[in-house]
């Protein structure tokens, strides 16, 4: 009996054994049903049939075997499937022990059937393993795309939320700071919860900024007719008031107007500067110039001290690139999400611009936002 013929034929043996191995798996959601248990696995198995009916070139099977056959839409068996187990509870690595099982099952009762070495029986098992591996990666791809979706979407609901009671906290601590029956020890506190919670208020900003990349909108910008050096001024005065211990050497060559959004190019010198400060030498300066070349405004960051890897410099401006050894040593008020040169870098490119980094035991480590004057 061919293949495909004893799928549709013997259906119910292979499901029970398809629920039997079901049920060992063990999920943090209730024990499913019959039903639950054997989920889509009939659709699978005939549409797995129905493949293996179909007439294919020599190239079909090659791209098959290779992984470029086309997905199918999300209305097919496997897709579903993929949706209901991750709603149930199993992991990735259980969906896929299914179909191991599914394509042990299958072949096994099919050779007990009777195998007598035919070519057809040697080509059904082929035309099998080509059918069931389509199968699983369409699952896997299902399952994959719905976990990251709903990364992203608890990503944005969680930085959403998050906002209003530290604005809260923060609104209390600056009204505490104005009371004048408080002793040097509770101003004292009352100050560390401003900062700490100013530096959560940060966080979560960030967190908002990447759940809108991740969400495809990315970060908006808002231009405004502006001074660019101003901005930068500002920004490098906040970070020698908060890093009293880093000299910050700043270079301004001139004014420098255009189109800009004030608020977030203050991020992108704020994250640059902060991380000089931060994973730099502070026993050598930081030099930070701003000035114009061309159309272009030019602000760049030099520090010494620890250097980058070349290899890991292409990758600084993704979320999470996080590629020095002292960064991932970090705790205390200097850590964070590792998100900041992420944003920067979709900010400038935002305003039409783009960001470089350059790093060397002689000359240190150089950031540089080029940025063209609208």
């Amino acid at each position: 009996m061919r293949l495909s013929d004893f799928i549709l034929t013997e259906t119910e043996s292979i499901l029970q054994a398809w629920e039997d191995f079901a049920r060992t798996i063990n999920t943090p959601m209730p024990d499913l049903d019959v039903i639950g248990l054997r989920n889509h696995a009939e659709l699978i198995l005939k549409i797995v049939a129905a493949d293996m009916r179909l007439s294919q070139t020599e190239q079909q099977q090659i791209d098959k075997a290779e992984g470029r056959e086309p997905l199918r839409d999300d209305t097919n068996p496997a897709h579903t499937h993929a949706m209901t187990r991750l709603t149930a509870g199993f992991t990735m690595d259980q969906m896929v022990s299914e179909y191991r099982a599914l394509r042990s099952s299958v072949l096994r009762l099919w050779l007990a059937y009777g195998f007598a070495g035919e070519a057809y029986q040697v080509h059904d098992m082929i035309r099998f393993n080509e059918a069931i591996d389509q199968a699983l990666v369409e699952s896997i791809a299902a399952y994959g795309q719905a976990v990251e979706n709903t990364r992203k979407t608890t990503l944005a609901v969680l930085g959403h939320d998050l906002r209003a009671p530290l604005g809260a906290v923060m609104m209390a601590g600056g009204l505490l700071q104005k009371a004048d029956y408080l002793h040097d020890r509770e101003m004292k506190l009352s100050k560390q919860i401003s900062t700490s919670v100013r530096r959560a208020t940060t966080m979560v900003n960030d967190l908002l900024d990447l759940a809108r990349c991740n969400l495809g909108t990315g970060i908006p910008i808002e231009t405004e007719n502006a001074e660019l050096d101003i901005v930068c001024t500002s920004i490098i005065e906040e970070i020698r008031t908060a890093f009293p211990e880093a000299t910050i050497e700043y270079h301004q060559r001139e004014k420098i107007k255009g189109s800009f959004d004030v608020s977030r190019m203050a991020q992108v010198f704020s994250n640059i500067v902060g991380n000089a400060v931060r994973h730099g030498d502070l026993t050598h300066p930081i030099r930070v110039q701003l000035g114009m070349q061309g159309n272009n405004a030019i602000f760049t960051v030099r520090n010494l001290g620890e250097t980058i890897p070349a290899g890991a410099i292409p990758h600084l401006f993704t979320p999470g690139g996080r590629h020095s050894t002292y960064a991932a040593r970090e705790k205390g008020p200097s850590s964070g999400l590792g998100l900041g040169l992420f944003i920067a870098s979709e900010i400038v490119t935002g305003h039409g611009g783009r960001i470089e980094a350059k790093s060397s035991d002689e000359l240190g480590t150089t950031f540089s936002v080029v940025l063209p004057i609208r």
